[in-house]
């Protein structure tokens, strides 16, 4: 019985003796993981620490409180390496970590945790979106803009992208769609200078392909959207492709107004002045010719015209 009693002590002693190393393992493995988060190498910190909380769960009580902080630490250095995939522009593994982060966050009680991570989300498909958008990528662009929108509906800027991007592609449906959305959404005078310039390059493919109505009804939408020069200059040149006198002369009057110190000003009073002339509106045809009598190419034409309009 004596023998047995201190067969029992001895069993004892060594598995206290075992627990005591066990512990003093997590505690070295935790250490570890401190030391190189302080380095800045979150990735061997975040090993460490996982393997310090498995150490110290198999400790029982004699390990809560390193397990407590293992737990608390864990989605933080998750987070972190998140970071890091961000700064460097790894950003789809970024994505990746980022829902670990999450994951790591609800598992161990760390709300604040999954709030920034979720938050960063959309920030890390912008940032793709923005990179690829420079590139040239456009089709890849559309998708990480419309990824960020997924996850943060009310941002203004990624539909001012988005829109950028099908405009790029030549998709003038859904450029136009995402455009009117970014100025609901604060980007008013960005997205609609955005809409007059798509316009305008419908209308110069219009007018180019010889569809002059259509390239019109482009240039006037252009200019709905943002007060445009170009779009009435396109818009007249059109109109007199269809023998549309009072159209033409209307839009290039328009272009003046909108531009009086353009390079092409006396060239424009000039068509004006013969058009109008054309058209039968002689008091029009004596002002605009009276703009140009000392121009040195349209200065005779205008004086001549002047006497046989008889004009005042």
């Amino acid at each position: 019985m004596k023998k047995f009693l201190l067969s029992l002590a001895a069993a004892v002693l060594a598995a206290g003796t075992i627990a005591a190393q066990d512990m003093a393992t997590a505690t070295e493995t935790y250490n570890n993981g401190a030391m190189a988060l302080q380095t800045g190498d979150n990735a061997t910190a975040l090993a460490y620490f996982e393997q310090a909380l498995a150490l110290g769960e198999a400790c029982g009580d004699e390990g809560a409180e390193l397990v407590g902080n293992c737990r608390d630490i864990i989605p933080q250095v998750t987070l972190a390496i998140a970071k890091d995939m961000i700064q460097a522009n790894d950003l789809d593994n970024a994505v990746l970590q980022l829902q670990k982060a999450v994951e790591s966050a609800g598992k161990y009680g760390k709300p604040e945790v999954a709030d920034e991570a979720n938050s960063l989300a959309p920030q890390v498909y912008m940032q793709k979106g923005n990179i690829l958008l420079n590139a040239k990528d456009f089709a890849g662009a559309a998708a990480a803009y419309e990824q960020t929108i997924a996850l943060d509906p009310d941002n203004g800027n990624a539909y001012l992208r988005l829109g950028t991007a099908y405009s790029m592609t030549g998709d003038v449906a859904s450029a136009e769609k995402y455009l009117t959305e970014a100025m609901k959404h604060g980007q008013e005078a960005n997205a609609a200078k955005q809409l007059s310039n798509l316009y305008l390059r419908v209308s110069q493919s219009c007018i180019k392909a010889k569809k002059y109505e259509d390239g019109i009804a482009a240039a006037l939408k252009s200019n709905e959207y943002d007060e445009n020069a170009n779009a009435m200059y396109l818009a007249g040149n059109a109109a007199m492709k269809l023998d549309r006198k009072a159209d033409a002369i209307s839009y290039y009057e328009k272009y003046v107004a909108i531009n009086p110190n353009a390079k092409n000003v006396n060239d424009i009073y000039y068509t004006i002045a013969v058009v109008a002339q054309q058209a039968g509106d002689n008091a029009k045809a004596c002002g605009y010719y009276q703009k140009i009598l000392s121009h040195p190419t349209y200065g005779a034409t205008a004086k001549a015209q002047i006497q046989a309009l008889k004009c005042n």
